[in-house]
């Protein structure tokens, strides 16, 4: 590795994890900050403060869709970059990110056009009723024209912190973070913007992250740098087949909003608009466990892919083992959280007492299982790490379709429209059993199958 950038293959394991773990989870804490002090400053816009939030939320599915893609492709491509530096074969690594860039510029255009196309439709889908429906068009009117800042600073700062330069990673996240956070009130209050000035706030935040981005990897810190060259529908299809498990983790959890959001409406009945308030703020809270988890997972794979393309299965076992002991001790401290901090969690966005309520009781719910969920987060990053595509994708689907959306759709016609709140942590319990087995009976005879690979020559892909 070349300038400031970490040795995947020579540093000690446990300053790795420490060294990747920490900026990846803390730059997510911070990107959560993008939607959460959002919707801090929406909920107490005076008079619409509480309708313009669940309009807000119901967008929530929608720009979590978007963020989706872009960690498709770069979850996709970092792994596979960084195990073809491992072989040291540079010029496989460098049309992979040719590859990555491409893709990311093209699904960025295709989601901006289909967003637009049918914004409408998708917000009557995803709960909006009468009185949120303005506040959800305009601020997703605004969000959809920064898509393609969204999706390339997202899905680029994957290639980032894959080449070992955490600290840029995270400082791209920063970028975008402190600027939204400079900007919020100035626009919603300031100009009297309201729901729009959110929506532009966060919008030039992420082209300053996007910009920042482009220029590390269009620099000569990264050891492998975009290029214009080596395009090959191969090398796509690799990225968007094992980009697909960390994709359909977040992709569902925009099926799990819209599917919350429904069945609070339907259930709800007068209280409906009420119950998506709480739930926006419990869905914030959650974010604040699963994003810096995922950080976590997802920053550490580096040092498993590279090992793991080094053929040294023994730094690919240290490292999965003190990974997983990073994630339990962030879910343990998150879950003490959840217990006594509820309630002022909820007052951050609102001073209404029914909503705080309701919140502070659903967040005790939601995040029961929280540190069980350590062992799925995991062990699925592991296996993506590792290229192992299908183990990854099935224990993702089974977690969050075979699992959490029935249960949410179900649980209420039961109990009423609370009980859509347990479909979490039953899935969170289930899945991490299932995950952990399946990784324990796969992880030795994947290993010794790599063993007894021969390297690909440079230049391949």
């Amino acid at each position: 590795m070349t300038g400031k950038s970490l040795d995947l293959g020579k540093d000690p394991i446990a300053k790795l994890v420490l060294s990747l773990a920490v900026p990846a989870m803390l730059a997510q804490f911070v990107n959560v900050l993008y939607s959460i002090v959002d919707r801090i400053y929406i909920g107490h816009i005076p008079e619409i403060g509480t309708m313009a939030l669940a309009g807000v939320g119901v967008c929530g599915p929608l720009v979590t869709a978007i963020s989706s893609f872009a960690s498709w492709i770069g979850l996709g491509g970092a792994p596979l970059l960084t195990i073809r530096m491992g072989e040291k074969n540079l010029p496989a690594a460098r049309a992979i990110l040719a590859n990555c860039f491409v893709l990311l510029a093209g699904v960025s255009v295709l989601l901006t056009a289909v967003v637009f196309c049918f914004k409408g439709s998708f917000l009557n889908w995803f709960g909006a009723g009468p009185n949120t429906f303005a506040y959800a068009d305009e601020y997703l009117t605004w969000y959809a024209a920064g898509t393609i800042f969204a999706i390339l600073s997202t899905g680029l700062n994957s290639f980032i912190v894959c080449q070992g330069h955490a600290k840029a990673g995270m400082l791209t996240v920063l970028v975008g973070a402190v600027t939204n956070i400079a900007l919020d009130p100035l626009f919603i209050f300031g100009f009297g913007w309201n729901v729009m000035g959110a929506a532009v706030a966060t919008v030039i935040s992420q082209a300053c992250s996007a910009a920042f981005t482009l220029i590390f990897l269009f620099g000569r810190r990264p050891q492998v740098r975009i290029t214009f060259s080596g395009y090959a529908r191969k090398i796509m299809g690799k990225v968007l087949l094992l980009g697909f498990s960390p994709f359909l983790i977040i992709m569902t959890d925009s099926v799990m909003i819209l599917a919350l959001n429904a069945v609070l409406q339907r259930y709800g009945g007068e209280a409906g608009d009420t119950l998506i308030t709480a739930a926006t703020i419990v869905l914030s809270f959650m974010s604040l466990v699963t994003m810096p988890l995922g950080g976590i997972t997802g920053g550490t794979q580096p040092i498993l892919s590279f090992n793991y393309g080094a053929q040294n299965s023994a730094r690919v076992k240290r490292g999965q083992a003190v990974i997983l002991c990073a994630c339990l001790i962030f879910t343990s401290v998150m879950f003490l959280v959840s217990r006594f901090g509820g309630s002022a969690f909820a007052r951050i966005f609102t001073s209404d007492e029914e909503v705080i309520s309701l919140t502070a009781e659903n967040i005790g719910v939601y995040s029961m299982m929280i540190i069980p969920l350590a062992f799925q987060y995991a062990f699925v990053d592991g296996l993506t790490a590792l290229g192992i595509a299908p183990a990854a994708i099935s224990l993702s689907m089974f977690r969050k379709i075979v699992l959490m959306l029935p249960l949410t759709l179900l649980l209420p016609a039961f109990s009423g429209a609370s009980a859509a709140f347990w479909a979490e942590p039953i899935a969170d319990a289930a899945g991490s059993l299932v995950s952990t087995a399946v990784y324990l009976c796969l992880i030795n005879r994947i290993l010794r199958k790599r063993e007894a690979v021969r390297v690909e020559p440079a230049g391949r892909a």
